[in-house]
């Protein structure tokens, strides 16, 4: 068998060149924001007097009738993503229990 041709390096990738300092980056904000006290207050306000919007009553619609996969699958195409998709159903499927909840107690 023959002996292995010139391999002295191998294995020394990191260890050659000119040593160097890394740049430290500046440290990017989140795109997922934390949500303010405030700005949760004027949502909240807004989504007071100017109800849901319609994809919300149909979500709303669709949870009620026990369709949650459906109702998954229509927020997804209205929202762009998974992650948002789910999101919106758990806050709507919050806002109707808040409502059954509020029409038991009349």
């Amino acid at each position: 068998m023959a002996a292995p041709t010139q391999e002295v390096a191998r294995g020394l990738k990191g260890v050659r060149g000119f040593k160097t300092t890394k740049n430290v980056a500046k440290e990017r904000p989140s795109r997922m924001r934390k949500l303010n006290k405030h700005v949760k207050f004027v949502r909240d306000i807004v989504k007071e007097v100017c109800g849901l919007a319609p994809y919300e009553r149909r979500t709303i619609e669709l949870l009620r009738v026990g369709r949650d996969k459906r109702a998954l699958k229509f927020l997804k195409r209205r929202l762009g993503t998974h992650l948002r998709a789910k999101r919106k159903r758990d806050e709507m499927s919050r806002t109707l229990t808040a409502q059954r909840k509020a029409q038991a107690h009349r």
